[in-house]
């Protein structure tokens, strides 16, 4: 296994955080690995309807903010939450935000019911 390059704990900035997080499919992707723990990209993505490059891009932009920690197996990429380190930085941070997401979600699904 190797790595690929992502901040180290105490290079990941707020600001930075917030900007990967501000996006819907970013957002989106964020609670399904919550969800999952660890999945490989593919897998976590395959529900979305998003094309595979901008899948990469969403992925890259969380992995270089500190939100994700990505492991490349062979030639596939095992990708997880750094929950730790961003409630160490940012204490109920991420919580926060996923609550919120899911509670947008819930209430999307109910008003196109």
């Amino acid at each position: 296994m190797r790595e690929v390059s992502q901040p180290a704990t105490e290079a990941i900035r707020l600001v930075e955080v917030l900007r990967a997080l501000a996006d819907p499919v970013r957002l989106d992707l964020v609670l399904r690995l919550d969800q999952m723990g660890e999945d490989f990209c593919n897998a976590i993505g395959a529900e979305l309807d998003v094309h595979q490059t901008t899948l990469s891009h969403h992925y890259r932009v969380l992995r270089e903010a500190g939100v994700t920690w990505t492991t490349v197996q062979g030639r596939s990429r095992l990708v997880r939450l750094r929950r730790e380190e961003l409630n160490e930085l940012f204490p109920g941070l991420l919580d926060s935000v996923l609550t919120a997401q899911r509670k947008t979600r819930a209430t999307a699904t109910v008003e196109a019911s």
